[in-house]
């Protein structure tokens, strides 16, 4: 048997996991054991109160550390560290550890690709190639724990930023974040977990009912639909008021506050009338806007605005009492941004399949 065609424990459930053992003729317990050490990151031979008989089995039939860490590129200006996941059938995707005084972070992806077409986003270049398995997301947290083993840490929030759009795997994603809090496993309170979308209108109305007190984060990148429609293919579909009011029903059913992602763009959506427009729509909404410089994109063409720029937007946000910060950029000199080590990887291979 294959390693692809062996079974992934690591997205079971403990239902589903207590199924696969019964199948195996095993004591009821043994599910909750391999649960727990699937959790912990361990590979099944690390499984020390595991019978030997049953570990032997396990490595023929199953697979549990599904997600490898491909590459890493730690950076010399904050220690944040950019991953390159290597997933069992030769994709890759990307995560980016990114540390803070009240803990570690990890940024991890949700699809292999992403098929949205944001024009800033070096992610969408090649499309979605698949979708990405609850066990693969938390394959992730599981290799980058690992890897903070010598420290004594391991991850404390979670945000779904990376390469895809979360609620286009929306199955997987709720899953997976079901996963994130059990008990008997990584046991990481969803208070602490970020969700990112680019405003899937339907999706969001879903997520509100999911009894998930995880923060919504909406890229919206723009006041107004026509200037949102330049960048971003999703706005053809669903307007900003419409995505406005699934974040005002999100807020009244969760009782958490929307975050609004605003990438500047220099020429498209920085300009005081875009600030006071921007203002007016987010009145009186528990929410807050992070203000992003534009990580440029040379395939686009986007060009980034000045700290001069960023400050004025901020503070005429500020004066109409808009909540907001810029987000703190981590990790520029190892590509940190969503997208770029995976493309380069791939770029890479074609030229060695070329030569």
């Amino acid at each position: 048997m294959t390693e692809t065609e062996k079974t992934e424990l690591t997205g079971m459930t403990p239902e589903e996991l207590a199924a696969y053992v019964k199948e195996q003729g095993w004591p009821e317990f043994r599910a909750k054991q391999i649960f727990s050490w699937i959790h912990k990151g361990a590979d099944i031979p690390e499984m020390t109160n595991l019978p030997a008989s049953v570990r032997e089995t396990l490595l023929q039939r199953a697979a549990v550390r599904t997600v490898k860490i491909m590459t890493e590129r730690v950076s010399a200006l904050d220690g944040t560290v950019k991953f390159l996941f290597a997933l069992r059938d030769g994709n890759c995707v990307e995560g980016v550890l990114m540390r803070y005084k009240y803990g570690c972070t990890l940024c991890i992806s949700t699809q292999v690709g992403c098929r949205m077409g944001c024009t800033f986003c070096a992610s969408t270049l090649e499309g979605c190639i698949r979708n990405l398995t609850a066990g693969e997301m938390l394959g992730e947290i599981l290799c980058a724990n690992r890897y903070l083993q010598p420290e004594d840490k391991k991850i404390s929030h979670v945000v779904l930023m990376g390469s895809g759009e979360p609620l286009d795997n929306y199955d997987q994603v709720m899953k997976f974040l079901r996963l994130l809090r059990e008990e008997n496993g990584i046991h990481l309170s969803l208070r602490n977990v970020s969700l990112s979308t680019c405003g899937i209108v339907p999706k969001m109305y879903a997520l509100a009912d999911e009894n998930l007190p995880v923060t919504l984060s909406v890229s919206l990148h723009a006041p107004n639909d026509e200037i949102r429609r330049k960048t971003m293919p999703v706005a053809k579909v669903y307007t900003i008021d419409e995505i406005l009011d699934a974040c005002r029903n999100y807020i009244t059913k969760t009782g958490r506050r929307v975050i609004f992602e605003y990438a500047l763009v220099k020429d498209l959506n920085c300009d005081a009338v875009h600030a006071e427009e921007l203002a007016k729509r987010l009145r009186g909404m528990q929410c807050h806007v992070n203000l992003i410089p534009l990580n440029e994109v040379k395939e686009r063409g986007l060009k980034g605005v000045s700290e001069t720029d960023v400050k004025r937007f901020t503070e005429m946000l500020e004066a109409r009492h808009i909540s907001v910060t810029r987000r703190r950029e981590m990790g520029d000199d190892i590509e940190g941004a969503c997208g770029q080590l995976r493309r380069k990887t791939i770029l890479k291979r074609k030229e060695t399949a070329d030569e």
